[in-house]
């Protein structure tokens, strides 16, 4: 038995796949205490933990803790002169003609950053050692008297040579027993002091709390009866182990979008996709994000409120664009959806919680494209006419019916997620026509047409119970890791020697902490090197197989990065451009034994017959179908509704639909005129 919980800004679900199949779970978050939403979806469930032999989790408690600034009073420490690193930051803007800029305030205020002697130089050599009569005299004191519950280290090129920071961190952790410490060579061993800085206090920051999450969650679990192996999702598309998390929060703050685009490429790769552009419409946001060959593209920074995160995450655009998104006029007298949204209190107004402002789950009631009666399988009542009330001044506004204005504002949405899957796609070299669309979440299924229309993509494959493909995805990913290694070195005609001699290195270290995890079994290894022209700021990474670096000439290793730099850049170079190694990474994972099978799940309710939508600023007579009752090759002529229990395909006119042996519903495009 293996189960999936994955806790969103909305609804939390839960996917239970065993010997009696699959069982579907969706019940409201709860955001004061995630924790108490995932087990009360557990109880929802029927399943006993006893009977649980797999149990992945993913949440956004370590993302709240930094958006926030919800975590535990931290402490910053590093080399003496580099103190005000967390505010100085980077010279760019990222509002350039904003005269009220301000850069992004980072989670470590300067009161609580402290300095220690020593220096160790960008080749490794030490200059001065580490004062530890200093740390002892006056850093530990100081720390200790602050009541801090976290410490992160980051010293200069420590990256290069960890030894005062290894010692530094015992020092600490001797003196301070029970404060969590964190040091930059263990969770981004790379140069760039400032987002190596950053990422190590973000770290230390939400440790404590992942730290009390996880034990809450384990403690409940063995009063349940759990005595299975307990995981939790990262930001790169792999799981760890409950306890190896506790070293590694930072690895966290992604997890849920994450699984549900390893979700989409597992269930889509059952039935032969493998380029895909997935699409996860939930109550907040939408997450977009390209598949390629059936692997999602990892990006090794990102910015969460701002603040540089240098790990290797899936490449996700998030935009506030969700069921719960407001309806609203700007200044200007356009019509706006998002980025605020009503979330999950007080919610939509046709929740009856409270919420009175226009959302786009309201739009699709009015519209009639999300049935009342129907809404989470019929589990959960709402309330049209508040959707119509909360839409009336909207639709006054534009002097419009209350239909045209629900339609228009879904529009807006679409236009929106459109110009995000753009953004990763068209203006990195894709061309969105060579992909095909997932969509998943809550909503992502009802707006997959419309958008596919706009991007000029003709096929759309919507994953069975696509509403908790997330949580499906908890349970469908690897054990996976990251480690990396800086090493600033031209790439002549000893590149190829380089690489090996950077991978024998990083390869032992990488197998003896998996070991230390209990992650047991084959493990395949995965290289990347950071290269660059000599002279540019930036990297590209170019991957390599371990199994061939025996056979890998130097000319193999630099025609492999300009091959690479052309696909990104549109640059290739010619020999007279010397080429440098910046640095290394090392994933190692685990593979699932099995994949479990994801199959679609019946609603209960009446099927099979004609309903009355409004798309496209008009009524239509369409057809009603549940997606567990399609028979394999049948197909369906929209306009249409498909429903399963967690979420509504959209059928427009034009679109066929067929459900194919791996329980995907396909969508194809044969023209209006079809």
């Amino acid at each position: 038995m293996r189960i999936g919980v994955e806790v969103g800004g909305t609804f939390t679900d839960l996917v239970a796949i065993g010997p009696d199949g699959v069982r579907v779970t969706k019940v409201p978050s709860t955001p004061a205490s995630p924790d108490e939403g995932a087990f009360e979806a557990l109880v929802r469930s029927g399943v006993s933990l006893a009977e649980v032999d797999d149990l992945a989790h993913g949440s956004t408690v370590a993302t709240n803790a930094v958006l926030e600034r919800k975590g535990f009073r931290t402490a910053f420490v590093t080399t003496r002169g580099f103190r005000d690193i967390l505010l100085l930051q980077r010279h760019g803007r990222s509002r350039i003609y904003d005269l009220e800029y301000r850069k992004p305030r980072p989670v470590v205020d300067r009161a609580d950053s402290f300095e220690v002697s020593e220096r160790v130089l960008a080749n490794g050599d030490v200059e001065h050692p580490l004062d530890v009569e200093e740390v002892t005299r006056e850093l530990i004191p100081a720390l200790g008297a602050g009541r801090y519950e976290a410490v992160g280290i980051c010293l200069l090129n420590a990256y290069v040579n960890p030894e005062h920071e290894a010692a530094l961190r015992d020092l600490l952790r001797a003196a301070l027993p029970d404060t969590t410490i964190s040091v930059s060579h263990e969770i981004t061993r790379e140069f760039r002091e400032f987002e190596r800085a950053s990422t190590t206090t973000l770290s230390a920051y939400v440790q404590p709390v992942i730290d009390r999450y996880i034990s809450r969650f384990q403690r409940r679990l063995a009063d349940g009866g759990f005595a299975g192996r307990f995981s939790i999702m990262q930001s790169n598309g792999g799981r760890l182990p409950a306890d190896a998390m506790r070293s590694a929060a930072v690895n966290a703050l992604l997890s849920g979008p994450a699984a549900g685009v390893m979700g989409a490429a597992r269930q889509a790769g059952r039935a032969g996709y493998g380029n895909l552009l997935t699409f996860d419409m939930g109550g907040t946001s939408t997450d977009v994000s390209v598949v390629t060959d059936g692997r999602p593209q990892l990006t090794h920074e990102f910015e969460i409120d701002g603040l540089p995160v240098r790990v290797p995450v899936i490449d996700i655009h998030t935009i506030g664009a969700g069921g719960g998104s407001i309806v609203w006029v700007d200044d200007g007298g356009m019509l706006r959806v998002g980025p605020r949204s009503a979330g999950a209190a007080p919610g939509p107004a046709c929740y009856g919680r409270g919420g009175t402002e226009p959302t786009l789950t309201d739009a699709h009631v009015i519209r009639q494209t999300v049935r009342a009666e129907a809404f989470l399988g019929g589990r959960m009542a709402i309330d049209p006419e508040a959707s119509r009330a909360a839409f009336e001044p909207i639709a006054r506004r534009f002097g419009m019916s209350l239909e045209e204005a629900a339609d228009s504002a879904i529009r807006v949405a679409d236009a929106n997620v459109v110009q995000a899957i753009q953004l990763i796609s068209t203006q990195r070299g894709l061309d969105p026509r060579d992909y095909v669309l997932a969509p998943f979440g809550g909503a992502g299924p009802l707006h997959a047409a419309r958008v596919a229309e706009d991007l000029g993509v003709t096929r759309i494959v919507v994953p069975p119970s696509a509403g908790v493909i997330s949580a499906y995805g908890l349970i469908a990913s690897d054990f996976t890791q990251f480690s990396s290694l800086t090493r600033r070195v031209i790439a002549d005609d000893t590149a190829a020697d380089v690489m090996r001699e950077a991978f024998a290195q990083m390869r032992t270290e990488a197998v003896e902490r998996a070991r230390s995890m209990r992650l047991d079994g084959e493990l395949v290894l995965e290289l990347f090197a950071d290269m660059r022209f000599v002279g540019q700021a930036f990297e590209v990474p170019v991957g390599f197989d371990p199994s061939e670096l025996a056979g890998l000439s130097a000319q193999d290793v630099r025609d492999r990065f300009r091959e690479a730099h052309h696909r990104v850049y549109f640059f290739r170079g010619d020999e007279s451009k010397p080429v440098e190694f910046v640095s290394f990474r090392l994933g190692v994972t685990l593979p699932l034994a099995e994949l479990p099978v994801l199959t679609e799940t019946e609603t209960g309710l009446p099927v099979d017959h004609e309903i009355d939508l409004f798309d496209d600023r008009r009524w239509w007579r369409g057809r009603l179908v549940s997606r567990a009752r399609m028979r394999l090759g049948e197909e369906v002529v929209g306009p249409a509704l498909l429903e399963d229990p967690t979420s509504t395909v959209f059928l427009p006119a034009g679109w066929v639909a067929s459900r194919d042996d791996a329980d995907n519903t396909t969508m194809i495009w044969r023209g209006r005129d079809a």
